[in-house]
């Protein structure tokens, strides 16, 4: 077990993050062809008029979905709730640079102070803010 867990905890991991799209082609292409995640599996809900789409995103699942209208979330950086998404890279510059080329744009590299450890921040199409953060290859 590791250190701090307690022993009750019958939590392995995060098995999915569950993403509500406004537009679900584009946020789809979006996670897929800029993030590079792959789809593991794509269906139509008929019954809710809605397309769930589940993608690879390494030791999770990223789960987009699509509803008719959906109401938007009124966001803040610090507001309570979900505060934003953070992907792990080896080489946060090199992601840096083809997110830019791919015409994201992303918040300048910072260093926090506590880990030491380099990230940055940018949005999703329905400004979701998603992080990268450096964690170098064989770090813990």
């Amino acid at each position: 077990m590791a250190p701090g867990r307690a022993s009750l905890a019958p939590m392995r991991g995060v098995h999915h993050i569950a993403i509500i799209c406004s537009d679900y082609e584009r946020s789809k292409r979006f996670y897929v062809e800029v993030l590079g995640f792959a789809v593991l599996h794509e269906a139509w809900r008929a019954a809710r008029s809605s397309w769930k789409c589940d993608l690879d995103a390494g030791n999770a699942r990223i789960e987009l979905f699509s509803f008719p209208d959906p109401p938007p979330r009124p966001s803040r950086p610090e507001a309570c709730g979900l505060r934003h998404l953070a992907f792990a890279v080896s080489d946060l510059a090199a992601e840096v640079e083809r997110l830019t080329r791919l015409g994201v744009v992303v918040e300048p590299i910072r260093l926090d102070p506590y880990t030491e450890r380099r990230f940055t921040f940018f949005a999703d199409p329905d400004g979701l803010p998603l992080e990268l953060y450096e964690e170098p290859e064989g770090a813990d």
